[in-house]
């Protein structure tokens, strides 16, 4: 889908002129963009003009969308077939959005369980990437670019030979995931 960054703010964040590192830089930005989506569990701008469809099964108090933030819920619907078919339910009469969440208006005040009974249309995500979040991509392709997913030093074990010393982590730059783990989905 699309990226979080474009070559062209790569490249001038970095001070690149040149066009000798485009093709790493176009092999980098979508696989850094697909990562920060995963780890934050959210596309960020993937449904600002697409509808984003999400199924549930009912029996809770209210429907917890995974793409934020919800600009606009077109429709919520019922299916009393397992999903084959689909009515729409009426806004402020049966359910009301509340953010991020859809919240049933009834007695109960649970949506009844149903097998593939409910479908959520809506759009969400930002027109714009917020700018920090933005800054930990832009960070996270230039970490890619020097580290190579991990730290080259070079050891002089003897006279006659060279070693070099692969160290790899696990651990992202900190400064990047807390901008991150700002961002990260919480579905509880």
């Amino acid at each position: 889908m699309a990226d979080l960054i474009t070559k062209q703010e790569y490249k001038t964040y970095a001070g690149i002129s040149s066009t000798n590192q485009d093709a790493e830089i176009d092999f980098l930005i979508p696989k850094i963009s697909q990562f920060v989506k995963t780890y934050c569990r959210r596309t960020f701008v993937d449904y600002v003009s697409d509808i984003k469809t999400e199924v549930f099964q009912g029996e809770t108090d209210r429907f917890i969308l995974k793409e934020t933030p919800v600009t606009q819920v077109i429709s919520v619907q019922y299916s009393a077939d397992y999903g084959q078919t689909y009515t729409n339910l009426v806004k402020f009469t049966d359910w009301v959005s509340d953010g991020d969440y859809i919240i049933p208006i009834s007695n109960s005040g649970t949506f009844p369980k149903a097998i593939n009974g409910y479908k959520v249309n809506y759009f969400a995500g930002f027109d714009d990437v917020p700018q920090d979040l933005k800054l930990a991509v832009l960070d996270l392709v230039t970490y890619y670019r020097r580290n190579d997913s991990a730290i080259h030093s070079t050891k002089s074990p003897g006279t006659n030979s060279l070693q070099i010393e692969y160290i790899s982590t696990t651990n992202m730059p900190a400064h990047i995931k807390r901008v991150l783990d700002q961002y990260m989905a919480d579905y509880t």
